[in-house]
């Protein structure tokens, strides 16, 4: 195996436009940890975190992104015991190691599941991040299981992980009846087919919509998108209910205190960031959600394919996250 391999990175903040925004450069291949993984990466899909460290986060000399990856396993750590190499894996990385934007990436092989069969590496790389993130707020946050019953509101319903947790609903919480929100008829197409039961448009009044389709209010609430959204989810949120929210910053959730409405953060980065004892569920709950795809209940969240992995494919992608726009998620797959 070669000594030196190709990643795609940055060196300082720059805006998307810049050609120096992101940069390809060789580096070492890295050598294994002890629960390590070494996978050749096929394909990756780019997230709104990947824009928000690019754009913001210090380099510290070449900083390289990436969370999502399907790949193939080249080389195993010495306490490894759930892949080997040949296997075909998919995966959301740790925000503290170097990201999937290089051929050759390292993970831990307790957050890695089996590539599910069916779906190409691309259509594979589109799922990893959203779906942990979708599986974990479902039900490590709320606590949900194939026997709960209720109203679940999906803010922010078209993008990567909302996505995927209509489709999680859909699937495996036959009691929760969910509405999404949508800003316009391709959107409302798009989380209907996946799985919502009513569509509301989050650019109207959306208290009005939300309590004319639940008038006592829903049950939990799922938000991408929550800064200056407080006061409108204390009226539409039930006495007891819940929120989970997954976007960045300090909120003042004072005004859910009258009807006892619990606030819970989603972080898919936590398990692996702290080496929490449970960490393995990530690889748990990946062979589920590989599973599901394999059986057909679970679909990729594709929507638009840039090959190769380039700079100038993932500037690509980034500038049209940066425009808020994105309906699923953007996939690249294949080195020059």
């Amino acid at each position: 195996m070669s000594k030196a391999t190709t990643a795609i990175g940055y060196h300082k903040n720059l805006p998307v436009s810049d050609p120096e925004s992101l940069t390809s450069q060789q580096v070492d291949v890295p050598v294994p940890g002890p629960h390590d993984l070494l996978v050749e990466v096929q394909a990756v899909s780019v997230n709104p975190v990947d824009v928000k460290l690019r754009a913001g986060a210090s380099a510290d000399g070449f900083r390289v992104l990436g969370f999502d990856a399907a790949g193939t396993v080249r080389d195993v750590g010495a306490n490894v015991t759930l892949f080997r190499p040949g296997d075909e894996v998919f995966y959301a990385g740790s925000i503290d190691r170097p990201g999937t934007n290089q051929q050759l990436h390292l993970v831990d092989e307790r957050i890695v599941g089996p590539k599910p069969t069916a779906v190409s590496f691309a259509d594979a790389a589109s799922l990893p991040l959203t779906a942990i993130t979708a599986w974990e707020s479902l039900f490590d946050r709320f606590g949900l299981t194939s026997q709960s019953s209720g109203t679940l509101l999906v803010a922010g319903a078209t993008g990567g992980v909302g996505s995927v947790m209509l489709q999680l609903a859909e699937a495996l919480l036959p009691g929760v009846r969910v509405v999404a929100t949508a800003s316009d008829a391709e959107r409302e197409r798009w989380v209907r087919e996946l799985g919502a039961e009513e569509v509301v448009n989050h650019h109207a009044d959306l208290a009005a919509q939300v309590l004319d389709v639940a008038p006592d209010g829903v049950d939990w609430l799922f938000t991408a998108h929550s800064e200056g959204q407080i006061e409108t989810y204390a009226q539409i949120v039930r006495p007891f209910g819940q929120i989970v929210a997954i976007d960045d910053g300090p909120r003042d959730v004072s005004a859910l205190k009258p009807k006892s409405i619990a606030w819970h953060w989603e972080l898919m980065f936590t398990r692996p960031l702290y080496q929490t004892p449970d960490m393995i569920e990530q690889h748990h709950l990946l062979n589920q959600v590989s599973r599901l795809l394999d059986d057909g209940r679970l679909r990729p969240t594709t929507t638009r394919t840039l090959t190769p992995i380039t700079p100038e494919t993932l500037r690509e992608a980034h500038q049209q996250i940066e425009e808020g726009r994105v309906v699923g998620k953007i996939v690249l797959h294949d080195w020059p």
